[in-house]
């Protein structure tokens, strides 16, 4: 079983605007706009940003993500937040 672990500090990010989350690799995210939302991740490359890839998560949800340090991520309302997070096992 893996529990989560915070790795960063202060307080959730709101996702809408773009941000690496301090070179987050796992980033938890939950949604507390009052209806779906949309979570995009675009990956860093050596031309700038590219293959942006982007799902629909549901109200008063909380999911993990994935992601490479440089690659940035975002949000389609100020509501759904953003954390740096990491998993211990």
């Amino acid at each position: 079983m893996y529990r989560t672990l915070l790795n960063g500090s202060g307080v959730e990010v709101a996702l809408n605007s773009a941000t690496t989350l301090s070179n987050a690799t796992v980033v938890r995210v939950i949604n507390l706009s009052g209806a779906d939302a949309t979570v995009s991740i675009a990956k860093s490359t050596t031309a700038g940003y590219a293959s942006t890839a982007t799902v629909t998560l549901p109200d008063d949800r909380v999911e993990f993500f994935e992601k490479g340090p440089q690659d940035i991520i975002s949000a389609s309302a100020a509501t759904v937040k953003g954390f740096k997070v990491g998993f211990t096992g």
